[in-house]
């Protein structure tokens, strides 16, 4: 009998966690909204002051000043702030819930050149994790797997969506590949020198990835070869359909990786890490490559780099004339809701706030091709925007009234928010 009321308990409780899971989908947009007064950031690096924004169906019909007509529910916004959804790129939101818990985390698959393997299949639409971004401003992310050489093929969502197919924005975006490390730590456990040392079979590594990509285009040319799934899915880089998401951080790593790839005949490249981008800009600028630069609240990873190289680096790629955006690949999940603030950080450096607001905004949406329909508040373009109390990208006055994704009034409702109340709740009581 203990044995059974120990299984309903579990039951109970696993029925209680997931009962609180993400908020309900919010009901498609139903009549016109108008936001006025607030300070609009458009997202390109211009501002308007006092503005009227108007939406119906999901799309944005008007943004301008105090001037323009209104339309539908009014929303009083003077004194706040407006701005385009946040845009986290080369994340794995939705596959990975609990780190320490193997069944949870499905953002890597057994083998090492899998291009085949889809994320977004494997998205999890009532992720607390995903839920925890809105709060924030992150409305959408690049949903990107993660181990082996070659990882799988990315898709871009939405964050307030029933499945899978609901927040799909643009499928099967791009492939990610981790490029071979010139130097890697030394194995002590089976006598190495400990510390870096290296890399011995680095040549070996990219040859074996030149001959993938070669294998990957001959089949391409249509020689009558059997189905193949994985080389299939290669396809999409050589006729311009999917992007080359390339992680790589060394100077040697990055022309290599650019270089071959190049000469392999895949299109469109993205650098992803970039931490030594800053000594090749001319070199990325003659191939046309964009950035996904590593997130400002780091620390340098050489003992004889500036110490505030982590900081500047997105700046000083801007300066150079290269298409930039942020991203925080290698850390937490959670940690993505911090996107704003890695923005806010190059302030600091000098940059201009506007400009830096491009960063997780205009210049994302443009990296990963869906600039046409978001990443800025402009006419024709999706209604995913949010009202900030304050400067979105400062940690005091990142609070949140209200978000929509494609016009529909989303909750900022969450796990977290709710334990909040609750425990502010108890701390008001014993005053």
């Amino acid at each position: 009998m203990k044995n059974y009321k120990y299984i309903l308990l579990v039951i109970v409780a696993a029925f209680g966690y997931s009962a609180s899971a993400q908020q309900t989908p919010a009901s498609d947009q139903n009549e016109a909204i108008t936001i006025q007064g607030a300070t609009a950031h458009i997202g390109n690096g211009s501002v308007i002051e006092n503005a009227t924004i108007v939406f119906e169906n999901g799309i944005i019909t008007a943004v301008g000043d105090q001037s323009t007509p209104s339309k539908g529910e009014v929303i009083n916004a003077n004194g706040k702030h407006v701005y385009p959804g946040f845009i986290a790129p080369a994340k794995p939101l939705g596959l990975i819930e609990v780190n320490a818990v193997r069944a949870s985390d499905d953002s890597d698959e057994i083998g090492d050149m899998i291009p085949h393997i889809r994320s977004l299949i494997a998205y999890n639409a009532e992720s607390k994790v995903v839920e925890s971004m809105r709060p924030n401003g992150v409305l959408i992310g690049q949903i990107a797997p993660q181990g082996g050489t070659i990882s799988g093929t990315s898709s871009i969502v939405q964050f307030d969506a029933w499945n899978w197919e609901d927040a799909a924005i643009k499928v099967d975006d791009g492939i990610h590949m981790n490029w071979p490390n010139t130097f890697r730590r030394g194995r002590w456990w089976i006598g190495e020198p400990r510390g870096f040392q290296p890399n011995k079979k680095y040549t070996e590594n990219t040859q074996k990835i030149t001959s993938y990509l070669s294998t990957a285009k001959a089949f391409g040319n249509g020689n009558g070869e059997p189905e193949n799934e994985a080389m299939k899915a290669m396809q999409g880089l050589y006729n311009g359909s999917k992007k080359l998401y390339v992680y790589a951080n060394g100077e040697k790593e990055i022309i290599d990786a650019i270089t071959l790839c190049k000469d392999a005949g895949i299109k469109e490249i993205v650098l992803i890490g970039g931490y030594e981008a800053y000594k090749i800009i001319p070199f990325l600028k003659q191939n046309n490559i964009a950035v996904l630069v590593q997130h400002t609240h780091n620390v340098p990873n050489k003992a004889d780099d500036d110490y505030d190289l982590p900081y500047k680096l997105p700046k000083l790629l801007m300066d150079g004339g290269l298409t930039v955006a942020i991203q925080n690949s290698g850390t937490s999940n959670f940690q993505t809701r911090n996107l704003p603030f890695y923005a806010g950080q190059l302030v600091g450096q000098g940059m201009e706030k506007e400009q830096a607001l491009q960063l997780i905004t205009g210049n994302t949406a443009k990296i990963l091709g869906i600039d046409s329909n978001y990443g800025t508040l402009e006419k024709g373009k999706s209604a995913t925007l949010f009202i900030s109390e304050g400067d979105a990208l400062d940690m005091i006055g990142n609070d949140l009234s209200k978000a929509f994704i494609d016009g529909r009034d989303i909750s900022l409702e969450t796990h977290q928010t709710e334990l909040w109340k609750r425990y502010m709740d108890k701390y008001n009581a014993g005053k």
